[in-house]
């Protein structure tokens, strides 16, 4: 009897271990095709990027005559030196600097602008609730489905009466204070067109905030504003990178606002830049010159995602859960 009964146990326990040995296997083998589908797709997902890298340092030569996957035989810098100070844009031949600066001076004020924009609507949408806030909150959630097409014409006819005002005060006062200003009319786009996207991030965040902190800071005698900087902003840091991100990506490779407002003279953003640059005919395309140049379109992008990137996913998930 006690024989059976050690035969038995030992069978269960071979059994178990069998069982436990298959599972062992499917689990490595659904994670090494898991893995494995990863890097294909990161791998095509990141070709045309290390195409464009690696082209930027080939000379004209290399090529015209080699395969664009290898490595440069011979990397030169000449191409991004060329495009930064020499590179043709139109019938300019003064590199793109000056239009990357264009850049810069457009999407630092329009994401700082439309990022404070967006707290405050959504502090007084969660915070300071109004008679029709919801009415409201939906009709700036409808203006995150216009599309760019559909504004372009009404948008010009905006910012023709707003250079007019311009001309006005310049005569009245010796300024003009941007109105009709190409980079300063861009600012003004991005920011109404980005409007409803931010509200939407910080409206959804603060609906999680705990409430009773404003309610304890109000009853301690502080003001809509002293509330908004030192309760809402300091504990905002997610929300804020993630809005960051999306405007400032949005803004930088805006290229439909940016030729219809800003398309010509020294005064054009980055992207039109870039398109002239590739456009333009010089008898030979100077491939190498065209992807260093690009390459230099992407690199802030690039960085704000290095730089913040964690941030992202992170502060998306962070109002998603009340509680």
């Amino acid at each position: 009897m006690s024989s059976v009964t050690s035969s038995t146990g030992t069978s269960a326990a071979t059994l178990s271990q069998a069982s436990d040995s298959r599972n062992n296997n499917a689990r490595w083998i659904g994670r090494i095709v898991i893995y494995g589908l990863l890097v294909i797709f990161a791998v095509l997902y990141l070709m045309p990027l290390f195409v464009m890298l690696t082209t930027s340092f080939k000379t004209m030569d290399e090529i015209q005559n080699g395969n664009m996957l290898a490595l440069p035989q011979s990397p030169t810098f000449d191409p991004w030196v060329k495009a930064w100070g020499e590179a043709c844009v139109g019938l300019t031949c003064a590199g793109i600097k000056g239009y990357f600066w264009n850049s810069i001076k457009m999407v630092v004020p329009a994401v700082a602008i439309s990022t404070i924009m967006g707290a405050l609507n959504g502090y007084i949408l969660t915070k300071w609730r109004f008679p029709g806030h919801t009415l409201v909150f939906g009709l700036m959630l409808f203006a995150c489905f216009i599309p760019f097409q559909s504004v372009l014409l009404p948008m010009a006819t905006i910012l023709g009466s707003l250079g007019r005002f311009g001309v006005t005060l310049q005569n009245a006062t010796g300024l003009s204070f941007g109105f009709g200003n190409s980079t300063v009319n861009l600012v003004f786009v991005h920011v109404v067109y980005g409007l409803g996207f931010t509200t939407l991030f910080f409206r959804n965040f603060y609906e999680a905030f705990p409430t009773e902190l404003v309610r304890a800071a109000q009853v301690d005698g502080a003001s809509f504003f002293q509330i908004f900087r030192r309760i809402m902003l300091p504990n905002s840091l997610p929300i804020i990178v993630v809005t960051v991100i999306y405007q400032f990506t949005n803004i930088w490779n805006d290229f439909l606002f940016a030729s219809a407002y800003a398309g010509t003279g020294d005064s054009m953003p980055m992207t039109v830049a870039l398109n002239n640059v590739v456009n333009t005919s010089t008898g030979v395309v100077e491939y190498n010159v065209n992807m260093a140049a690009a390459m230099i379109a992407a690199v802030p992008t690039l960085i704000v995602y290095i730089l913040a990137g964690r941030y992202f996913v992170r502060g998306l998930m962070a109002g998603a859960v009340k509680g």
